[in-house]
């Protein structure tokens, strides 16, 4: 008998949920317009985006990845070269992504052919070495990256007749949101499909995915390759909200492990949780503490100068906080994945 094909859905109701609340934040700065929720809410979409490709690798692959910035910041350098008026190219934005991610699963390809051998922490030590080359290659390159000074300007978002720049947040967070919502859409599609599966079964036990005719390395790779496409994407879409590719130090490790904290804390191996995470970890750094910051100096009781008596000053307090409570309540994070690894 045929084992049954793969059941395809557009979303599911968590998902629209998640997606929902995100679609109605905007409306907040209606009611409240000195939050100016859209920008930092787009951010929270791009992170989004990087740790769904990270989800694909560590979660639902079982690989650890410690260098998912690298990949992020060879996102925002080839979009920036393909679009930039200083360059020859100028593909414009829509090509530009497209061809980030691209390139970005290129050079998972390139990194996983010969790495992907290797196992647990000695992937892990790679995978961090090589976001450390990214970055002093990037450093080291000015006649073509520009060195410490970042690529700019880079173009906006085009789509029809629609205009979008600084003017515009509102309009440009909800396009970002239906990036987001298509490459949901996508990976759900993934988690259902044949590859999908191989993915999970080597995840599981790779000895036995071996005896049901699944090549590991090559099921690895693809999954290698996958993520880093999703952070280029993410990384193309940092630099264009950003007119800049910014600094080489912007992709640094602390962006690979505020990646790997979404997944963790949302829910290894679940959509939904990276969504939610994603909306925890980011949230409370770009919208939480800022809000927190600003509300105790006008009630007098902290300034920017004060070191203690600024929320923004403890955030990585926060972050750490978070970590060890959910690790103690909550280990499979705020989202439990039915394909979750039991241990």
């Amino acid at each position: 008998m045929s084992a049954a094909a793969p059941r395809f859905t557009l979303f599911s109701r968590s998902q629209l949920i998640v997606l929902g609340l995100l679609a109605a934040t905007p409306l907040l700065d209606l009611a409240m317009p000195s939050l100016q929720l859209s920008a930092p809410m787009r951010t929270i979409v791009t992170s989004a985006i990087l740790a769904l490709g990270l989800n694909i690798v560590v979660g639902w692959t079982g690989l650890l990845n410690l260098g998912i910035a690298a990949f992020a910041a060879l996102g925002a350098y080839a979009f920036a070269i393909l679009t930039c008026e200083i360059y020859p190219f100028q593909v414009g934005f829509w090509w530009g992504v497209l061809l980030a991610g691209a390139f970005g699963a290129l050079a998972g390809w390139l990194l996983g052919a010969p790495t992907l051998r290797l196992r647990g922490d000695y992937l892990a030590i790679v995978t961090l070495g090589f976001g450390e080359i990214v970055q002093d290659a990037l450093k080291n390159l000015p006649a073509v990256t520009k060195g410490t000074q970042g690529i700019n300007p880079l173009p906006a978002p085009t789509l029809g007749m629609m205009e979008f720049s600084s003017e515009t947040p509102v309009r440009w967070f909800y396009l970002y949101l239906a990036i987001l919502a298509v490459i949901v859409f996508l990976c759900r599609n993934l988690e259902f499909s044949r590859l999908g599966r191989q993915w999970f079964a080597v995840r599981e036990d790779e000895l036995a995915a071996r005896c049901m005719a699944i090549d590991p390395d090559k099921v690895k790779l693809k999954a290698f390759a996958m993520g880093a496409a999703l952070a280029a994407v993410a990384g193309a879409l940092i630099a264009s909200q950003l007119s800049s590719t910014g600094e080489p130090s912007n992709y640094d490790f602390q962006m690979s492990i505020l990646a790997l904290c979404i997944v963790i804390v949302g829910g290894i191996g679940s959509i939904t949780g990276v969504l939610v995470g994603s909306i925890v970890m980011v949230g409370l750094n770009n919208v939480l503490l800022p809000i927190a910051t600003q509300s105790l100096q006008r009630a007098g009781i902290g300034s920017t100068g004060n070191v203690l008596t600024s929320p923004d000053n403890y955030k990585f307090l926060f972050f750490g906080l978070a970590l060890v409570l959910m690790m103690r309540y909550r280990p499979d994070g705020i989202v439990h994945s039915a394909k979750a690894v039991k241990k």
